[in-house]
């Protein structure tokens, strides 16, 4: 499904929850005037690439060599969801969220979760064993 379509519901889940926020990054499936609109109603300001084909000249834009152009202070921000990009992909390589071996909504969502939570509990424990640079090793503790 398209992930505009979840925008909303989802800001209004974590107003709900007391999560506060100035800014709402997305990449650029989430380019479009109702999502702009309602990131704005939540008073925050949306950080939202606009799709190669927009007429707008000076908006923030991600290239085909997928290098941010825009207004320095929207494109340090978006630079953020690299971390996240990231997370994910260790996710998937790791945790073997891209392969996975359950079938059905529920299974699935407890093999993320499940996933998620070994990936901050070895977090802790990295920052617990004053390990740093370990923080974000999953092989580091699950080899051992």
């Amino acid at each position: 499904m398209n992930e505009k379509l979840f925008a909303k519901p989802l800001l209004e889940k974590l107003k709900e929850y007391g999560v506060c926020f100035e800014t709402v990054l997305a990449d650029a499936q989430c380019d479009s005037s109702k999502v702009r609109e309602d990131v704005r109603l939540f008073g925050a300001e949306p950080v939202i690439p606009y799709r190669r084909s927009s007429k707008v000249k000076d908006g923030l834009k991600v290239g085909k060599d997928f290098i941010t152009r825009g207004i320095k202070r929207l494109v340090k921000l978006f630079r953020k969801r690299v971390s996240v990009e990231r997370m994910f992909g260790r996710a998937k390589e790791w945790l073997l969220l891209d392969r996975l071996r359950v079938r059905g909504v529920e299974q699935v969502f407890i093999h993320a979760c499940l996933s998620f939570s070994a990936m901050l509990t070895i977090a802790h424990t990295a920052v617990m064993q004053n390990n740093l640079n370990q923080i974000r090793c999953i092989k580091h503790y699950t080899t051992q």
